[in-house]
């Protein structure tokens, strides 16, 4: 299997084995409280990301760094096509008047322009405000009043209809650009007396200390704060990790590296992983969507070698895969598909971390066995060449991790906010640790305060909230932010998030519990859709939960019930209660008694971004959810 090939490989490659040093603190107890790694990449003097596609054309003009889907075909973009693209949308800014220092606001999904337009945008001396594509009017409202964006590009017909609306009480409303009726090219006729010169004096003019973006965070509670991110910030995030990271393909793989950005660029990972591509020249493509019927056609036909995803897509490919066997009949053959992956992930990779002998044959004649009959599938749904994996956003259960790992996917996991840029901490290339998000981006340090709050330090940690001194003094402290996240180092300094600090339940016994590895481990099983934990002030613990619409159409078709039947007779199904128990027992097996849910609701309907439940970024709005089924809650106390 390629992914063990390449381990086998790299041991051998000690430099790489040791590109990153790392140091661990201990307390006076010997644990490890802080733990720090040292930068791959200097910060740089002078410039900026904006120089990047200027870079590549002049160093490698003719290699493709990106490719754009057109017509259901996929074009290449040369590094020189994508600097002229980037340079007259530029001019076009700077002839509608942008100065720099001036923010515009892009709201769109994940395609082609919007890379062109953050380029564009800092290279015209501008600042880029993000804004999600699913943003309601009043959203909208806050974020270009507070920003102060001038200028407004929005991708479709609605979007433009949402932002006219939303600042139409503004004294100055933003001019706007709608890239579905030609903003590109119209901004390039716009342009077009505006000299190349003028684009590369007012690049010339940023440094790394200089304001490149405020990405407003997705907000599960209150406002949304806008993050202020430099130039500075986006290098050290992208400049480090495309150093730690690359070198797998470049040295121990055989493949040219090339991933599908599906991730929203309005969230600050998918944007730092774009430019860390166009930095490592990786070639990327887009797409808009990341529903599994949209992303499965896009994977088959642009085949990437790798992928940065959530939690979601990994538990929903596994349940694809669950639900297709199911329909042949062989749901029983995937379950044990599924128990012979993670025995086998486990024993191999405790074989390559020097701490057991790995699979025995049996065990290796099993897992050849379902290799051919399941594993095999699930990597050619995911395009055939797919070798590695990042998760990020929130954990990913470790034997759904071990899963994909048996499958030949090995799934790296990393930790990180807005306010640190994207990823603080990552697993290690050559050190795979399911279960952690890994170690310090080179350059950065992590730091277990006395209350178990993860505080994190370094290049990547933004400079201030805008507009918000009040907000930024609560969570910067001598260059340390406190992200709000518990966590735990273990002996060589892996981090692992137990918790959000705001959302520990201490039941009326006085237990505290943390919600998130009762809701992580229910949502990776079937049918469960979204859920949400509850018992603080309570006598014990309970769970919300909806069922995954997907599951429920398969469920339904097994048992040969009208794709129709309503679903407040599914949420009292004797057999779908029975099935979710399963989901409820299988995630209280990672806690005690006194943790474990004990009652639990299955309600109709959905926790959606639509119905204001999910941010942008597919977290639970918590209070959001109480609040719309307070009577549910109550009944389960009751």
């Amino acid at each position: 299997m390629g992914v063990r090939k390449d381990l086998k490989r790299a041991k051998r490659r000690t430099d790489l084995a040791t590109r990153t040093r790392v140091e661990t603190v201990r307390d006076e107890q010997g644990v490890v409280r802080e733990v720090r790694a040292q930068p791959l990449v200097p910060r740089p003097a002078a410039g900026s990301t904006a120089d990047i596609p200027f870079t590549n054309a002049a160093e490698a003009p003719d290699e493709v760094v990106l490719r754009r889907e057109r017509d259901g075909a996929w074009q290449l973009v040369t590094a020189a096509a994508f600097a002229r693209e980037v340079t007259e949308v530029a001019k076009g800014l700077i002839a509608a008047g942008l100065e720099p220092g001036d923010r515009v606001a892009v709201m769109s999904r994940t395609r082609y322009e919007w890379t062109v337009l953050d380029f564009a945008i800092w290279s015209a001396g501008g600042q880029s405000v993000p804004v999600y594509a699913t943003s309601s009017a009043a959203q909208v409202e806050w974020i270009v009043r507070d920003s102060g964006a001038r200028y407004v590009v929005t991708e479709t017909g609605e979007n433009t209809a949402t932002v006219t609306a939303g600042t139409a009480s503004h004294a100055s409303p933003p001019r706007i650009w709608e890239l579905d009726s030609g903003a590109l090219a119209e901004l390039a006729a716009l342009g077009r007396d505006v000299s190349d010169e003028e684009v590369t004096k007012r690049r010339a003019a940023l440094t790394p200390e200089t304001t490149a973006t405020i990405c407003y965070t997705s907000g599960t509670t209150g406002r949304p704060k806008g993050c202020v991110l430099t130039h500075g910030n986006l290098h050290a995030e992208a400049a480090n990790t495309v150093e730690l990271l690359h070198p797998i393909f470049k040295e121990v793989t055989d493949q040219v590296a090339s991933t599908l950005l599906f991730l929203p660029l309005a969230h600050i990972l998918g944007r730092t992983l774009q430019i860390a591509c166009l930095m490592g020249r990786i070639e990327i493509g887009h797409c808009p969507s990341i529903k599994p019927d949209d992303l499965r056609p896009a994977l088959k036909a642009f085949r990437p070698t790798f992928l940065v995803g959530v939690p979601y897509l990994f538990e929903k490919i596994h349940d694809t895969g669950r639900a297709t066997a199911e329909k042949i009949g062989r749901g029983a053959s995937f379950e044990r598909a599924h128990r012979i992956a993670v025995r086998f992930g486990e024993a191999h990779l405790n074989k390559f971390l020097g701490r057991g002998k790995g699979p025995g044959p049996g065990l290796y004649a099993a897992w050849a066995l379902y290799d051919l009959l399941v594993y095999r599938r699930v990597r050619k749904e995911l395009g055939g060449r797919l070798r590695y994996a990042i998760s990020g956003g929130s954990p990913l259960e470790r034997d759904l991790n071990l899963f994909f790992y048996a499958a030949g996917i090995m799934v790296y996991e990393g930790y990180g906010l807005t306010e640190t840029t994207a990823a603080a901490t990552i697993v290690p290339p050559l050190s795979p640790r399911p279960g952690t998000v890994g170690l310090p981006v080179p350059g950065t340090a992590v730091r277990i305060a006395d209350d178990g709050e993860v505080l994190v330090k370094g290049g990547i940690v933004f400079g201030s909230y805008w507009n918000n001194p009040s907000a930024t003094e609560e969570v910067l402290d001598d260059g340390w932010f406190a992200t709000g996240d518990l966590g735990s180092l273990d002996e060589d300094g892996f981090l692992t998030i137990t918790g959000r600090k705001k959302d520990l339940l201490v039941t009326t016994g006085g237990k505290n519990v943390s919600p998130a590895v009762l809701e992580d481990r229910l949502r990776s099983r079937p049918p469960i859709g979204q859920c949400l934990v509850v018992g603080d002030n309570r006598p014990f613990v309970a769970a919300l939960i909806t069922l995954d619409p997907e599951t429920v159409a398969h469920w339904l078709a097994v048992r040969k019930m009208p794709a129709d039947t309503p679903m407040s007779e599914v949420v009292r199904d004797p057999r779908m209660l029975a099935d979710v128990q399963r989901a409820v027992d299988y995630a209280n097996e990672a806690v005690s008694r006194a943790e474990s849910i004990r009652a639990f609701r299955v309600v109709e309907g959905e926790f959606s971004e639509e119905n204001g439940l999910l941010t942008p970024s597919l977290k639970v709005k918590r209070k959001a959810v109480q609040e719309a089924y307070a009577k549910e809650i109550e009944a389960l106390y009751s």
